[in-house]
């Protein structure tokens, strides 16, 4: 008899169905591109997955079309570490390729291996290429540790999950402010814990931008029910059982995303 992690059985479910990761299984430090993966709506090896696979993906969680490409345009480029140099090139060919391929600006975040595509050529990722740290991956998560800490970047972590879930005010539905003083207190502890962690600016943005699309996808915009965030984070499962529905009269894009961002990191209050 088959169990649950049995791969045998997770390559026979009907795509839209949950069906938690198996051993073999890669997966990401993303909650949401996880989830996508356990329905099926990606691969649900976590392997050899195509730009447009993953942009059609993401639209199975009410994220508009163009948000849906700018976070998949980018993380498709090559790698490119930010401490190493640009290519020698005079002024009128950077801008010839920056007019033709925009993304290239975004390289930096980028995690797709040079010569990394599929037999016909079109360019792949594997999940746990989103754990390269430096790119979209940062330190200081809610629910993984840092990459240079013993439990590393990728694996979800109980403890800081229930913290999470915890943090509602009212037990019912977790609120921007909820996730305000979370985020607020992660910072402190986190950065007790290790010293080294990298967290500017940047990595606070996009934190910030994290806690506007939990909110955003699965509320509101300003709360949204405790158990939607705990089956999500804890399953990393869509919580369709539980009544949530993706929006279908207007989708989550980047405008409404950074306006819910900039209410959190106004109400966090911290300078970094």
């Amino acid at each position: 008899m088959l169990s649950e992690q049995d791969p045998l059985l997770a390559n026979n479910v009907p795509i839209g169905t949950y069906h938690p990761a198996t051993p073999t299984d890669k997966r990401s430090p993303c909650p949401m591109i996880n989830t996508l993966a356990n329905h099926g709506y990606l691969p649900r090896t976590g392997t050899s997955i195509t730009a447009s696979q993953m942009k059609l993906a993401l639209r199975e969680t009410g994220i508009s079309t163009s948000l849906g490409a700018i976070f998949v345009n980018t993380v498709y480029n090559i790698h490119t570490d930010s401490t190493t140099p640009l290519p020698s090139a005079n002024v009128f060919t950077r801008i010839w390729t920056v007019l033709c391929h925009p993304y290239t600006l975004l390289a930096r975040f980028g995690m797709r291996r040079p010569g990394q595509v599929d037999i016909s050529g079109q360019a792949v990722l594997d999940l746990d290429q989103l754990a390269l740290p430096g790119a979209v991956e940062h330190d200081i998560s809610l629910t993984r540790r840092d990459h240079a800490e013993k439990q590393g970047n990728c694996t979800k972590q109980d403890d800081l999950i229930d913290t999470v879930i915890a943090s509602s005010t009212d037990g019912k539905v977790i609120t921007r402010e909820d996730f305000a003083a979370l985020r607020r207190r992660r910072i402190a502890v986190q950065k007790a814990e290790n010293q080294g962690c990298v967290y500017g600016g940047l990595q606070h943005e996009m934190a910030c931008g994290e806690i506007a699309l939990i909110l955003g996808v699965f509320g509101d915009g300003n709360v949204v029910k405790r158990e939607y965030v705990e089956v999500f984070l804890k399953e990393e499962r869509l919580p369709s059982e539980e009544g949530w529905v993706k929006r279908w009269w207007w989708t989550l894009g980047l405008v409404e995303v950074k306006w819910i961002g900039s209410r959190v990191k106004k109400m966090i209050g911290l300078q970094i």
